[in-house]
């Protein structure tokens, strides 16, 4: 274990260097790549299956001639996201389930209707939001393998935004919080990105576990009046 840890953080050592070494103009067509590598993350591609898709990136690239024939193959790629996605849900789903069930035991948890497990970590005082309000909150997002996908605590920026916004855990989560209070939230995948998960970042049918800070509400912003129209001057006499 030492010594595999050693390795990892060895090759990250040197990945970082290399980065560090990268002109603007080489990062930026790095990041073609992993923009790339996102969106070919729904077919959770083996070590051999990647290879295939590098060597056809290259022969599509140098125009050389290719292994394949995309009038026959290309309307298959959709075909093989979705049978892939479906797998990875329903993988993710029994996992996700037994993951909830486990939540929903702990002390002083509440599962709602919708799936939603609520656990309030600290009690806030003042009043709740409504799910018209805007909110400002600090987060941590893992998958249930412990996977941190997103942080506000990270950016060490809160957040701002309208319940009306957000994926449906958050919108009935929120509103059960005071300002001041934490609480932690497990999302099923129908109340978070259900069968199509979200990026990279987040798989199909996965189930979401957040750790949220409510720290204020906002009152929805009010549209402008419309201003009356300007009233026509009166016609010139003749």
């Amino acid at each position: 274990m030492k010594k595999t840890f050693i390795t990892v953080v060895c090759a990250l050592s040197a990945f970082a260097s290399a980065a560090a070494d990268m002109t603007d103009d080489q990062k930026t067509v790095y990041a073609i790549g992993a923009i790339m590598g996102k969106q070919v993350s729904v077919f959770n591609l083996s070590p051999a299956e990647l290879e295939l898709v590098k060597k056809g990136l290259t022969d599509s690239v140098k125009g050389g001639k290719l292994a394949v024939e995309l009038d026959a193959y290309g309307p298959k790629v959709q075909a093989l996201a979705q049978k892939r996605m479906g797998a990875t849900s329903a993988k993710q789903g029994a996992a996700g389930k037994v993951f909830a069930e486990k939540a929903a035991k702990e002390a002083g948890a509440v599962k709602t209707a919708s799936g939603l497990v609520y656990i309030s970590l600290k009690e806030g005082s003042g009043p709740n939001p409504t799910a018209t309000d805007t909110v400002k909150v600090n987060y941590r997002g893992t998958l249930i393998d412990g996977t941190e996908f997103d942080s506000s605590y990270k950016r060490n920026e809160p957040i701002e935004f309208p319940l009306t916004g957000v994926i449906k855990c958050w919108g009935e989560g929120v509103q059960k919080m005071k300002v001041g209070g934490k609480a932690r939230f497990v999302c099923p995948p129908e109340i978070a990105y259900g069968d199509q998960g979200a990026g990279g970042a987040i798989p199909a049918g996965a189930t979401l576990n957040f750790e949220v800070e409510l720290l204020a509400i906002k009152a929805p912003v009010k549209p402008a009046p419309t201003p009356a129209p300007a009233a026509s001057e009166p016609a010139a006499k003749k």
